[in-house]
């Protein structure tokens, strides 16, 4: 295994690769520069540009990973803190219910959900005893329109 360098470098990158992406999801990054730098390592010895001897092999690899660490961090930093941004759909999509007061976007409207209070909310104003529907959901707040998509 280890008189072969070239080959043994393609073997733990591509290890250490599969473990990041497969195993901890790119959550540490880590692996992922390492597997990679060992990669080029391997393919700079085969093209002749590094002697196939361990002490080239490794300072080789510390210099590529260090390089690929402080020019791909926070690029891949950034591509792990982006959420998504998306609406869940689940059974609050079908709720409807008739609102018992008048409703505004400046007012708060609460309303009893499953045993649970919910914040009311609307981009326009909307009657009491009109039919609405939930179109929208936030942390403890309900977003709603008309059912008919008449502004009273």
């Amino acid at each position: 295994m280890f008189s072969n360098i070239p080959q043994t470098l393609v073997t733990l990158g591509l290890l250490a690769l599969i473990i990041e992406v497969l195993i901890l999801g790119c959550s540490t990054l880590v692996l992922l520069f390492f597997g990679v730098a060992m990669l080029l390592t391997s393919g700079l010895i085969y093209i002749g540009i590094i002697d196939a001897n361990w002490l080239s092999t490794i300072s080789t690899l510390a210099i590529i990973t260090l390089l690929l660490t402080l020019i791909l961090w926070k690029p891949m930093k950034k591509l792990q803190n982006k959420a998504a941004k998306t609406d869940i759909n689940s059974d609050f999509a079908t709720i409807q219910f008739e609102l018992e007061k008048n409703l505004s976007p400046s007012t708060l409207y609460q309303y009893n959900y499953s045993g649970i209070q919910w914040h009311i909310k609307s981009t326009s104003p909307i009657n009491k005893g009109v039919i609405v529907k939930v179109v929208k959901k936030e942390v403890g707040i309900l977003w709603v329109e008309p059912i008919d998509n008449t502004i009273s």
